[in-house]
């Protein structure tokens, strides 16, 4: 560990210790030790003291500012794998990567999202697990609209960025012309768009059982009453679910199952060159993955509460919770129930 010292901290130091053998206690350090440093019992000046004053500038102090600062932060990452990945198949012509590595680049960009904002906001990354969320009552909702404006912006943003890097990539091969049919086209390395065969009802239905797939899957996750997994290995379960879908799901409609996901890419390109084929094509289709997920989400919320949940055992009120616990869950069921209680409280995961 190195530790820079300039010449007016060690002559500050000096005068401290001067001060010192003459029996005099100054008033403060010249110099003070940062927290991590004085724990580690190393003696010296803070690391890189002039960061704490940026860093109380730059603090956002509203809670809810935070939150939606990392839903921005996470859905970007979550579309820079997932859509960087969709343009190197694309424009390699599938030479650089296939249908399986853009499933699994979203999968390591779920991962890697609720990683990172999972401590801020709860890594939400989709208004349909929001919106699902707060119909279960684990989020108010007041966040909802907040949370799914901040994941369209990561999302914008994110494929405003794979837009500028593979820009030559795009335009080499579309040869500069950017539109939403042919053998060429590129819309689809950003948004989601049907299959040829498809038709609406059917997009519906892709749309929304996929959707609720993710729910019913991803609810379980901390419920205390079920097996829940333990908290640092719930990312790469998720990814491993989204992986799931995304390898089963996907074919017909792209696998959206995100509204964000669809909505922000394809609002980057309307702005970026693609024009408004992007909305009005297919019969204006783009509502599809915009409303569907939600419903998805929703009944695959329902389903988890009607068939699992409300038929779990009661934790006893003296039992702590713990979520690594390896007891199986039949052994609960032995246990007396605890007092019936008002309403339905479902413990889950916010992601």
């Amino acid at each position: 560990m190195r530790i820079d010292v300039t010449e007016g901290q060690v002559q500050a130091n000096k005068q401290v210790l001067g001060m010192k053998e003459r029996g005099q206690v100054p008033d403060k350090d010249p110099w003070p030790v940062a927290p991590e440093v004085r724990k580690m019992g190393v003696k010296g000046p803070s690391f890189k003291p002039q960061m704490e004053g940026v860093k109380r500038t730059l603090r956002v102090t509203n809670p809810l500012a935070r939150e939606c600062l990392g839903e921005v932060m996470g859905t970007f990452v979550l579309l820079m794998f997932g859509c960087s990945a969709s343009a190197q198949v694309k424009t390699s012509r599938e030479t650089k990567g296939q249908y399986l590595s853009a499933n699994m680049a979203f999968s390591v960009g779920v991962m890697s999202a609720m990683y990172l904002c999972k401590g801020v906001s709860g890594a939400h990354l989709n208004p349909a697990v929001t919106l699902s969320f707060c119909s279960l009552g684990r989020v108010p909702w007041v966040k909802l609209l907040p949370y799914t404006l901040s994941q369209v912006l990561g999302a914008y943003l994110a494929s405003g960025l794979v837009f500028l890097v593979y820009y030559d990539a795009i335009m080499d091969f579309s040869g500069g012309n950017l539109t939403v049919y042919g053998a060429n086209e590129t819309a689809s390395i950003f948004a989601t768009y049907p299959a040829a065969h498809l038709s609406l009802s059917s997009s519906i239905l892709d749309q929304v059982v996929a959707t609720a797939m993710l729910m019913l899957c991803i609810l379980p996750l901390d419920d205390q009453k079920n097996s829940p997994a333990p908290d640092a290995l719930i990312p790469p379960i998720v990814a491993v679910i989204v992986l799931g879908i995304g390898m089963s799901m996907s074919s017909n409609c792209g696998g959206a199952i995100n509204p964000a996901r669809d909505l922000g890419p394809r609002l980057l390109t309307l702005t970026a060159g693609w024009g408004t084929e992007v909305f009005t094509c297919y019969n204006y289709w783009f509502w599809v993955p915009m409303m569907a997920p939600l419903l998805g989400g929703m009944l695959g919320s329902g389903m988890y509460l009607v068939f699992i949940a409300w038929h779990l055992p009661d934790l006893p009120t003296n039992r702590p919770i713990d979520s690594s616990s390896t007891k199986p869950t039949t052994e609960v069921w032995k246990q007396p129930p605890a007092p019936e209680k008002e309403g339905v409280e479902l413990k889950t995961a916010v992601f």
